[in-house]
């Protein structure tokens, strides 16, 4: 027979066990996801959450993108109300910013404040159709946008010939039933102490928002965005950049990833936005906060009723174990340029 001591403690014990067990069951889950992988390079893209790519990195290595897939609840139904949800990894946006709710008559609050957030939920946030599920490729449609007018196709694919690549494909048709002025940007989120550089030709393309709330180095034709020492207050703005080649380039912890893209000349892109741009979100004091968004924008075109305009990215990640330094990353983009495919490096 069990004395009562020992009754209290099984009952304790069963108590702990079932706790335990409720305390699982509330543990962060990942969002339903499809994968990707040749060997060399991994990727999970999501149905829900905007269709989004959750995480890239080589075979073994930590995800090099900044993802909380626990930010939302990914079967919520988007409305013209919705807010801003930081699931983060990597998107696409429909630009300009400054006109996200100005075409559309779904939330008149923010078509009269023409306001510049938040993103468009239909693309953002809700779950796109699966049309092609294949070993090397995922395509997905979201639903047709009242806010853009826009449809989105989202192409991911391992890269037969390159087993170190992922490319990225974009579709937007207009389905707003008139004109749409619009442009595809992918906005990719990294942690905040990832390096990132640019090739620039000049002081003059490049401008900051607001003025001086960052900094940068530029060299040999290539901008690097600084990260501020310890110590240093907290920085928040965007770099608005005019590169002088179609891509761009990021380390952090041991990977290198390569973003190319069609290269555009100024006067193709809307005014208000970069063909690149640079938002930081960092503070020193808080290494596991804030961000660093890697954007791309194509060029900005008028779209007839049922017409569409397409854009891409070739991703490619690297192994890197150099020093987390702007020479050394010079050197190893210099060494590595002809196997990736970029240029105008000095």
């Amino acid at each position: 027979m069990f004395s009562s001591v020992q009754a209290i403690r099984l009952a304790c014990l069963c108590l702990l066990s079932l706790a335990s067990a409720h305390a699982a069951s509330q543990l962060p889950s990942q969002l339903p996801s499809h994968r990707l992988d040749n060997g060399v390079v991994q990727a999970r893209i999501a149905e829900p959450a905007g269709g989004r790519l959750l995480s890239f990195a080589l075979a073994g290595k930590p995800n090099f993108l900044l993802v909380d897939e626990t930010a939302g609840a990914p079967d919520a139904i988007p409305n013209a109300a919705s807010g801003h949800v930081p699931y983060q990894g990597h998107e696409v946006w429909i630009g300009p910013q400054s006109e996200w709710w100005v075409h559309q008559d779904v939330n008149p609050a923010r078509a009269a404040a023409q306001a510049a957030w938040p993103p468009d939920p239909w693309l953002s946030l809700a779950t796109y159709t699966l049309v092609e599920h294949k070993r090397d490729e995922i395509v997905l449609d979201s639903p047709a946008s009242p806010v853009s007018g826009i449809q989105l196709r989202k192409r991911y694919a391992l890269v037969a010939d390159k087993p170190h690549s992922l490319r990225l494909e974009a579709e937007a048709t207009n389905r707003s039933g008139k004109q749409a002025g619009r442009d595809i940007w992918f906005n990719t989120r990294v942690p905040a102490h990832t390096m990132a550089y640019v090739p620039v030709a000049a002081p003059d393309d490049v401008r900051i928002e607001p003025a001086g709330a960052l900094r940068y180095t530029l060299a040999g034709g290539l901008l690097s965005l600084d990260l501020p020492a310890p110590g240093d207050p907290a920085r928040k703005g965007k770099l608005f950049v005019q590169p002088s080649s179609g891509w761009l380039a990021a380390f952090r912890d041991g990977q290198l990833l390569v973003i190319q893209f069609a290269h555009q000349p100024r006067a193709a892109i809307h005014p208000a936005q970069g063909q690149v741009e640079l938002y930081q979100d960092i503070d020193p004091r808080a290494a596991d906060k804030g961000m660093l968004e890697l954007e791309v924008h194509a060029p900005y075109v008028r779209l007839a009723p049922g017409e569409a305009m397409r854009a891409s990215e070739l991703w490619t990640i690297l192994p890197y174990d150099g020093p987390a330094a702007r020479d050394a990353h010079l050197a190893f983009l210099r060494r590595h340029a002809a196997q990736v495919g970029i240029s105008g490096i000095r």
